[in-house]
């Protein structure tokens, strides 16, 4: 008797309900991780949050608005509220992918290139870990729906919310600019494109994003020398690295896509085994307008993108990784051809789980095991809320005023600021542009707490942190209690206070 497994049957049957039952559940599952198992939020968070906290303008930290999001949504819900905000944008980038497929290969398929990004967002998108790559996701994804939308279905409605997400994406990533390049040539370059700026609702949007263009291409010149960038085009001795360099960024974009090459090999039926495959999945003939879309957009801007990175010096594709990838899991059903038939389909959706349950299992097993096995002491395993309750509560006793600034090491203060109830402003010493509306004079006149981490009792600060505060007086570096110790040296933290201004005398600690 011939079998089919459950999900086959669904993604023949009920393709939207398989789509929002997978999308939902990889969402749920990276909220819940990190809310039960983070003592510290993931990569560069909590510096993320420290500069949104200024709700800044502009900065050499890029575009602002990823920025703007995470603390409005931290203000909302804390860091709930932020891992929350993350996995909005994995589902509207989803469903934006799922709806443009639907649009060009029809629901099954579409749900098919859905379940194939599981492989590449496991390698390349940490979700937990909020930040300018994440939400350009979502938009990039918004913008290549819109766009097919208003030009290659002639809606013209939909030039609107291409001007809005491309706005948007243009305030978020400079990978924007390589998107909206690209637009522009297949507009130029194609009948359709052509046919449809003749409509008044295109020219509109046109006109509006020139002058966002404008906007951002004046603070881009306020941010950075662009001077290294045409060096590096002249000095032919830079030939070999910037080659190189390209391409190591290309075969890392290769590499992210591990987990969908290993579901496409069972796909394809290898190893090759008696049994019998499922009945094959057809669907209508694609258009060669919606294969040249396709592998246009999963293709050139990722070429352009890591070229752009090589010349300005960057180790990651310009924007990060995760809104290049966008397609690929569309460039690959659409290469398939119009009739796909599934091999190993038991193994094949086991594989598929094993890539979306895996990681989260391991990411318990990694905080307990490896501070016993290899010592390694994970960022995301730090006691930030011990950390901070500590800190503000030494200043506010000490001066009788809430702590307003932190700065020092930029990791520990973001961490300390973060935590802290008062919820202070991180100052970043090193790096002045990051803090926007906080100032060393602010910092000599409310006062703050200077911190860095310690590698034994010894109080003195780093030779940096000593440069930038020469009247700072150290104290005792504190210990923290970690989560899981294992053979990992205690967590000592170093600090110093600065006053306030109109600070009263100091307060005796408590024994």
């Amino acid at each position: 008797m011939f079998h089919v497994p459950l999900y086959f049957e669904a993604l023949r049957a009920r393709p939207v309900l398989l789509f929002w039952l997978v999308t939902l559940v990889q969402a749920m599952l990276w909220i819940a991780v990190p809310l039960s198992f983070y003592s510290a939020p993931p990569g560069d968070l909590a510096q993320l949050l420290a500069i949104g906290h200024e709700l800044p303008i502009d900065g050499d930290f890029g575009p602002p608005l990823a920025y703007w999001f995470a603390e409005i949504a931290f203000r909302g819900g804390g860091l709930p509220g932020v891992y929350a905000l993350s996995q909005i944008c994995l589902i509207a980038t989803y469903w934006c992918v799922f709806t443009l497929g639907r649009a060009i290969v029809g629901a099954t398929h579409a749900v098919m290139a859905v379940l194939l990004m599981v492989g590449i967002s496991v390698f390349t998108v940490p979700t937990p870990d909020f930040g300018p790559p994440i939400l350009a996701m979502a938009l990039w994804a918004a913008v290549l729906l819109s766009y097919w939308r208003a030009v290659i279905e002639g809606r013209r409605r939909y030039w609107f919310a291409l001007g809005a997400a491309a706005a948007l994406l243009l305030f978020t990533t400079e990978a924007a600019f390589v998107l909206l390049g690209v637009l522009a040539l297949f507009t130029a370059m194609t009948a359709r494109g052509r046919a449809a700026l003749g409509a008044v609702d295109a020219w509109i949007v046109v006109v509006l994003l020139f002058f966002v263009v404008f906007v951002r291409l004046f603070w881009l010149e306020r941010a950075g020398d662009v001077t290294p960038l045409f060096e590096r085009l002249h000095d032919a001795r830079m030939v070999g690295a910037n080659t190189s360099a390209w391409l190591r960024l290309l075969g890392a974009l290769i590499l992210a896509h591990t987990g969908l090459a290993v579901m496409v090999v069972l796909a394809s039926g290898w190893p090759r085994t008696r049994a019998t495959p499922a009945p094959a999945i057809g669907r209508l003939p694609v258009s060669p307008i919606a294969v040249t879309y396709v592998k246009t957009f999963a293709l050139v801007p990722a070429l352009l993108a890591t070229i752009i990175a090589v010349l300005i010096g960057d180790r990651a594709p310009v924007g990060g990784a995760a809104p290049l990838l966008v397609l690929s899991g569309l460039a690959v059903i659409v290469a398939a051809g119009d009739s796909i038939t599934l091999h190993h389909q038991r193994i094949l959706g086991y594989a598929w789980a094993g890539l979306l349950f895996v990681p989260a299992l391991l990411v318990p097993a990694a905080i307990v095991l490896l501070p016993w096995a290899t010592g390694t002491d994970l960022s995301v395993a730090q006691p930030a809320a011990a950390m901070g309750r500590f800190f503000a509560e030494s200043f506010e006793r000490r001066t009788g005023h809430p702590l307003a600034i932190v700065s020092g090491d930029a990791r520990v203060a973001a961490l300390v600021a973060l935590s802290a109830p008062s919820r202070p402003s991180v100052y970043f010493a090193s790096e002045p542009k990051h803090s926007s509306r906080v100032t060393v004079q602010d910092l000599r006149k409310m006062g703050g707490v200077i911190v860095w981490p310690a590698a034994d009792t010894n109080p003195a600060p780093p030779a940096e942190i000593k440069m930038q505060f020469p009247d700072l007086v150290p104290e005792v570096p504190r210990t923290f209690k970690r989560p899981v110790r294992g053979r990992l040296p205690p967590l000592l933290i170093g600090w110093g206070m600065i006053r306030p201004a109109s600070a009263p005398a100091a307060a005796a600690e408590p024994h």
